[in-house]
């Protein structure tokens, strides 16, 4: 009997050391991701631009619609090379993927996009005129430039220092909120909970509510790029609106693009962009040895 409270005792400092341990590495993670989120929050910008959509309906005309929007992008060339997402600015590719789970029904339906003012705003407020120079429907990627040379090389993002993170991983991801948080920085841990490898790979964030969104960089807790937060759309069968809203899951999701993707698609991005873009590949799903098609779009 005398020896239980020397037992009892022990327990309390082994469960005591436990408690400790877990807190340790929980903090641990936690300076990690503000270490990251000090690094590379300059990078992540807001992108501005002015979205003119068309849509129509046979038998029934067209309408039009001009809207500002503010878009998350991510600076990954010094010269001010900003990479986004596609669908955050032109929503015209997913709903084309998304109609044709219509059939028929949906041939009739169309909608086109028109991008206009488009500027990068900066963290201290500064507006650059810039352009959309390419844009790769495929990966849902669109990229953007300085219509002038930035007086100073602007913080960027290197792609080539990047990671591929294994299923379960811990990863962090950085955003640039919206106008009604006065666009403050933020920062979210998310977990890798698939990773695909065909046609070509990407990973699959997990379904908790954050503040990360489309456009944004992700990163391994050791500072590693891993890619960016896009849609992924795909054109399944079906037909008829059970089939449109009914598997809207299994046809529309958000995706982490890798950065060696990003990488193969920026090295095509052009100075200034074409007047007239060139089309390739669109609409089709990529092989796992072919190279991402992109076109040049208009400014």
């Amino acid at each position: 009997m005398r020896r239980t409270p020397c037992i009892l005792a022990g327990l309390v400092f082994a469960a005591a050391a436990l408690s400790w341990n877990v807190t340790a590495v929980a903090g641990e993670a936690e300076q990690k991701g503000r270490e990251v989120f000090e690094k590379y929050r300059r990078a992540v910008v807001t992108v501005q631009l002015v979205v003119k959509q068309k849509m129509s309906m046979s038998a029934m005309g067209s309408r039009e619609e001009e809207s500002k929007e503010e878009a998350t992008g991510v600076v990954i060339d010094p010269s001010g090379l900003t990479v986004l997402s596609l669908s955050a600015t032109d929503p015209s590719s997913v709903f084309e993927k998304m109609m044709s789970r219509l059939g028929d029904a949906g041939s009739g339906l169309k909608m086109t996009a028109t991008l206009s003012d488009v500027k990068i705003l900066l963290e201290d407020g500064a507006e650059l005129p810039a352009q959309v120079v390419l844009r790769d429907k495929d990966l849902d990627l669109a990229f953007v430039r300085p219509i002038e040379k930035p007086a100073e090389p602007m913080p960027a993002i290197d792609l080539t220092d990047s990671a591929e993170p294994l299923i379960l991983d811990r990863v962090v991801a950085l955003n640039r909120l919206g106008k009604v948080a006065r666009r403050a920085y933020s920062v979210a841990f998310e977990q890798i909970q698939a990773v695909v490898d065909k046609p070509r790979r990407f990973y699959v964030p997990g379904n908790d509510p954050t503040h990360s969104g489309l456009g944004c960089p992700v990163f391994t807790l050791d500072g590693h790029v891993v890619g960016i937060i896009v849609l992924r759309a795909t054109q399944t069968s079906g037909s008829g609106l059970s089939s449109l809203f009914g598997g809207m899951g299994e046809g529309l999701t958000a995706i982490i693009v890798p950065a060696q993707d990003i990488l193969e698609v920026a090295a095509q991005a052009p100075e200034h962009a074409e007047e007239e873009p060139a089309e390739s590949g669109e609409g089709q799903e990529p092989s796992a040895e072919a190279a991402p098609s992109a076109e040049a779009a208009p400014s």
